[in-house]
């Protein structure tokens, strides 16, 4: 049995085991964790996994182009929809990030590629021996989060950003005791 650095129930074992930490370059993907992200704000990463086909399923499999035509039609729909975090501000957000995110596709070819650069393009490998080492945002997280804002995005402060880094692999924060970290190590 696998001694991970967290991950105490099937889904978080499992998102654990196969996500968190992993670089991520796809831009469908990258969406979607910064709007999962924005949405966690506040509550817990378990909520967000638990609903996670419910928001694929209502915000059109994390489609930008799509979510960037919702309507007022589309928000109600949204606040009406018990699978998913009915917060008004965060869904209009993932709304506004939706239009953004392509305004940052058109600048820099990708959002993959804007995002990946704050990295060098190669994931921040740390190593961590317990969670009491583990920042909830470092100057990096900071210094994203305010380009980000910059460029109009919102629910994008520095604490979900740096979530969003270790979510998607810009950063390797699995601890060195878990098999995790060199595994994730070995893919850079």
């Amino acid at each position: 049995m696998m001694r991970r650095c967290w991950g105490e129930t099937p889904i978080m074992m499992e998102y654990h085991d196969t996500e968190w930490g992993v670089p991520l370059h796809d831009d469908r993907k990258l969406f979607e964790f910064l709007v999962l992200q924005g949405m966690q704000a506040g509550l817990s990463w378990s909520t967000i996994l638990n609903k996670r086909e419910n928001f694929r399923a209502a915000f059109s499999n994390f489609d930008a182009r799509k979510i960037a035509n919702y309507d007022a039609k589309d928000i109600r729909r949204l606040m009406k929809d018990a699978g998913i975090i009915r917060n008004r501000l965060k869904i209009m957000a993932a709304i506004n990030n939706s239009k953004r995110f392509l305004d940052v596709q058109r600048e820099f070819g990708s959002f993959g590629n804007y995002i990946w650069a704050f990295v060098g393009n190669k994931p921040v490998t740390n190593k961590l021996k317990s969670f009491r080492e583990m920042p909830a945002r470092t100057e990096l997280s900071n210094k994203i989060s305010a380009d980000l804002r910059k460029r109009g995005f919102s629910f994008v402060g520095s604490t979900i950003i740096y979530a969003h880094m270790q979510a998607t692999g810009m950063v390797n924060d699995h601890l060195v005791s878990c098999p995790r970290w060199k595994q994730i190590a070995q893919m850079t």
